[in-house]
């Protein structure tokens, strides 16, 4: 609004001091074509504001259409506050999936490593069956079945040990115990790239802030350099040229503060991200929605396995020191 406003006053003062004889047609075309460029911009951005809604709507898992319902009135860029407390970081990327993952799948390899070297050492068993045998062959009946003498069982003890394939089992733990390697070093690697991403989004948000208030003044700048060459256009002390360039400065200048203004907030919820945020909403509450678990315990039978709500990890609390031995 305020660059079409700009736009359509350079055009009105050149229109009327063309009329005046004041100077050429030159000027009024500059004007119209400033003013026909930033109004061929409206659409463009306008597309560009449906496409992000229905982008939301399908991360919402809505169709794509109006969220005007959803979203409100319009309130501007999102003011970000100018300090965020992040906590302990190390205890919030603990809540990132893509961490728990990891570090989930690192244990549960570290586990087949031992069920792998159980095989080194003999294994001991007890046995037992039980249960009614009945023929027709000779004297035996086969309505006999439903008698007691037809009861048979049989029990006892069984021992394994594979100690022939020594060579292969040890090989089978190593190449588990390999595979446990692979997921630490995979779950450190996704540790440090979770810790990038929080750094470059703190990184991100406390410098755009800093170039924001340099923009501020710049943009101040500029718009009084248009006024002045806005009153020596009409004074007929200068060409229009100046005003077109004043113009263009300015432009540029609240493009540019425009941007970093977004950005501001676009790096804050970067870090909030890369935090694992969004605990909050769930604390206390299921991950599975209720619409969900309501429709997949009418096809199936779930028992309690989809009752169950976010658990905090407790706070540990020190324990005094346990007597020992000295150590002479």
């Amino acid at each position: 609004a305020i660059r079409l406003f700009q736009a359509s006053d350079s055009l009105g003062i050149a229109r009327v001091r063309f009329e005046q004889g004041g100077t050429s047609e030159r000027d009024v075309q500059q004007a119209t074509t400033i003013l026909a460029a930033t109004q061929a911009t409206i659409p463009q951005l306008e597309g560009q504001i449906e496409q992000t809604k229905n982008a939301i709507a399908t991360l919402i898992g809505q169709p794509p259409g109006p969220l005007d319902a959803l979203l409100g009135e319009t309130q501007g860029i999102p003011v970000a506050p100018a300090q965020v407390g992040v906590g302990i970081p190390a205890d919030l990327l603990r809540r990132r999936p893509d961490i728990r993952q990891a570090e989930a799948t690192a244990a549960a390899q570290s586990a087949l490593i031992g069920v792998q070297k159980a095989d080194l050492y003999p294994a001991f068993s007890l046995t037992g069956t039980f249960g009614f045998a009945a023929s027709n062959w000779q004297q035996f009946n086969l309505g006999d079945i439903f008698q007691g003498r037809s009861r048979t069982f049989g029990f006892g003890p069984s021992f394994v040990w594979d100690f022939l394939n020594y060579g292969r089992i040890e090989n089978a733990v190593r190449a588990q115990d390999a595979a446990f390697q692979q997921s630490l070093v995979t779950y450190q690697n996704t540790v440090l790239t979770a810790q990038q991403e929080v750094e470059n989004g703190l990184i991100g948000f406390r410098k755009q802030q800093e170039r924001a208030k340099y923009l501020s003044d710049a943009v101040q700048a500029a718009q009084r350099s248009l006024q002045l060459a806005t009153l020596q256009y009409q004074n007929g002390t200068t060409d229009f040229t100046t005003v077109l360039v004043a113009e263009q400065q300015v432009l540029q200048q609240q493009d540019t503060l425009a941007t970093t203004a977004g950005a501001i907030p676009t790096n804050l919820v970067a870090a909030y991200r890369a935090l694992g945020g969004g605990w909050q909403v769930r604390l206390g509450k299921s991950f599975v929605p209720p619409q969900t678990i309501e429709a997949m315990t009418t096809r199936t039978n779930w028992g309690k396995l989809l009752a169950y709500e976010v658990q905090v990890p407790p706070v540990p609390v020190p324990r005094p020191a346990e007597p020992r031995w000295p150590q002479w």
